[in-house]
């Protein structure tokens, strides 16, 4: 997946401290196919997450808008987590980074509360740097 961001110093750090990221390689010179398809990129770099790769990256121009929710968009990823706790403790800590004030956050919505499904799964919304939408999920053994 990849995270268009307006400010990629502050996106990286977001995903070091809030996912434990580890950045793997960055790039800062790209092919004529990457030019045209993100024209304007300047800086891409991969960060790790476990077994899932992102590539986060800025470009020349951005307007610091986020996605027209009335129009096509990615709407989530879910993140499986391993226990419920996980799921208190990411939503402990996205408080903790989003009041600590040192990141800037392009939208202010709080995580949601955890929410059970019929089928005992667990989920929590909340949002990166960027206003992107993260589900962070437990699904209990045997389940789906």
């Amino acid at each position: 997946m990849g995270v268009q961001t307006a400010d990629l110093a502050n996106c990286l750090g977001w995903y070091q401290e809030f996912f434990d990221a580890e950045q793997k390689w960055e790039l800062s010179r790209f092919s004529d196919l990457t030019l045209s398809r993100l024209p304007g990129i300047r800086k891409l770099i991969e960060v790790a997450i476990g077994d899932v790769r992102l590539h986060l990256f800025d470009r020349a121009g951005h307007n610091g808008r986020t996605a027209n929710e009335d129009g096509f968009l990615f709407q989530h990823l879910c993140v499986q987590v391993a226990t419920p706790q996980e799921l208190v403790d990411r939503r402990r800590r996205w408080v903790e980074i989003y009041k600590s004030g040192r990141y800037s956050f392009a939208r202010s919505e709080m995580p949601t509360e955890i929410v059970v499904d019929d089928d005992g799964v667990q989920s929590l919304y909340l949002l990166d740097v960027n206003g992107l939408e993260y589900e962070l999920s437990y699904v209990p053994e045997g389940h789906r």
